[in-house]
């Protein structure tokens, strides 16, 4: 087994990066490319290892994409990594120079997730579309209950139907015991 092959899987079995950062809005944590470097530098450091990074920016089917390349070298042999993320330059609240500043932190994240064998598979800044979740419909209450009883015996049916599609979350048999 090479030297590079031994120290890097020690990088890799060490390597602890917490998700210390905290997306409020979208309510789940992350880890930021950062947070790794912090995390992997002392690593680095103790088996022997160099690390650099470098972007390459390119237009692919229209979009324009930055890659990310990770090299990890023991200074005789290196091993590499690359991601990429499209650059939206038309980004909402984010001029030019954020949005590709953006776009290259995360394919760095992702190129260091590949290197160093972080799992994000749970992680929710890759299916979080950032739109608020609908909130969860109540189930009736007692005296909700009986309030459409009544409904549905003064022939409001359709109305109680209504408002149970839309405001309530009532099982089959609560709907059979309202609407009888």
């Amino acid at each position: 087994m090479s030297n590079l092959n031994s120290a890097l899987i020690a990088v890799q079995s060490e390597l602890k990066a917490p998700k210390n950062q905290r997306n409020n809005f979208g309510k789940y944590n992350y880890r930021s490319a950062e947070d790794i470097l912090e995390a992997v530098k002392p690593l680095l450091n103790a088996n022997g290892l160099s690390m650099t990074i470098s972007d390459s920016v390119e237009e692919l089917g229209g979009m324009v994409v930055i890659t990310s390349k990770v090299v990890v070298s023991d200074g005789t042999d290196s091993v590499s990594a690359t991601a990429q993320a499209g650059v939206d330059p038309n980004r909402k609240g984010m001029d030019i120079a954020q949005s590709f500043g953006s776009s290259s932190s995360y394919a760095r994240k992702y190129a260091m997730n590949g290197m160093f064998l972080i799992d994000d598979t749970k992680d929710a800044d890759a299916s979080n579309d950032h739109k608020p979740k609908a909130a969860m419909k109540p189930i009736p209450n007692a005296k909700q209950i009986e309030s459409m009883k009544a409904a549905v015996a003064a022939g409001n049916v359709d109305a109680v139907k209504a408002a149970l599609d839309s405001k309530y979350n009532a099982s089959e048999a609560m709907r059979k015991e309202i609407l009888g």
